[in-house]
């Protein structure tokens, strides 16, 4: 009984100095202005940084759709301009496009659109329009987007008459007005109208240029990576799709 009543003692003397100790801690954190509720950090987390980081890296990005029109890819139309690998990555480029929608990336697609007398054609492409029903005449089938790519609300619509998306064309000007800081390319062809304006963005001081190369085409697969080597070498990025999406 002795020895109970000894250790009930010693308890609530450790208590008691506890209990003291505890309330000279919160007296002195009130006196010196301090919180006596813990403190939790305010800062974002790693992950919150990270897809604010990401955002703002999207938001000075365009993606720039080029020459995905039916008579540069669909074989039913029977153009002279028709490009052999152009159909089988049409569902590649909808994919990097619906990407880049999720991603907030500005959309910019660049088409080919001809009066039907040619007089706006290269020279030596002029003799497709003889009969005033060559490739891409604006308001004709083939001047159309392929199946299946659509121009949402707030994308942009650029027409160009040469192979760069940039010769004779606002889209500079609309780009650095719009805070586009870097490009991401898809469409064809890979020796034409995708080399040149890649080489121009380069020459634009574009901070990263990007062309996905399976949603970029040639007549044949060698003179896709051929072309897409060319544009390794001046610092161009190349990724796939899934390894862009990433």
């Amino acid at each position: 009984m002795t020895s109970h009543l000894a250790l009930m003692s010693c308890l609530l003397v450790l208590l008691l100095s506890l209990d003291k100790f505890l309330l000279h801690y919160l007296k002195k954190r009130w006196l010196s202005g301090g919180s006596i509720i813990p403190r939790i950090s305010s800062a974002p987390s790693k992950s919150r940084r990270s897809m604010a980081a990401a955002s703002a890296k999207w938001s000075e990005t365009a993606m720039l759709v080029i020459d995905m029109q039916k008579d540069f890819v669909d074989p039913a139309m029977r153009s002279p301009m028709l490009v052999d690998g152009g159909q089988v990555v049409v569902p590649t480029v909808a994919e990097a496009v619906a990407v880049a929608r999720e991603r907030g990336i500005f959309v910019v697609w660049v088409v080919r659109e001809h009066d039907p007398s040619g007089a706006d054609v290269e020279v030596f492409r002029r003799h497709f329009y003889s009969g005033g029903k060559g490739p891409t005449v604006k308001g004709l089938k083939g001047a159309e987007l392929a199946d299946g790519l659509v121009i949402k609300q707030g994308e942009y619509k650029l027409v160009k008459t040469r192979f760069s998306a940039f010769f004779a064309t606002p889209l500079d000007s609309v780009l650095k007005t719009s805070g586009i800081k870097n490009l991401v390319i898809v469409g064809v062809q890979t020796p034409n109208c995708i080399r040149q304006t890649v080489f121009d963005a380069v020459a634009l001081d574009y901070e990263k240029v990007t062309v996905i190369i399976d949603a970029t085409a040639a007549a044949r697969p060698e003179i896709h990576l051929s072309n897409i080597r060319d544009m390794k070498n001046i610092g161009v990025e190349t990724p796939t799709l899934e390894e862009w999406r990433r």
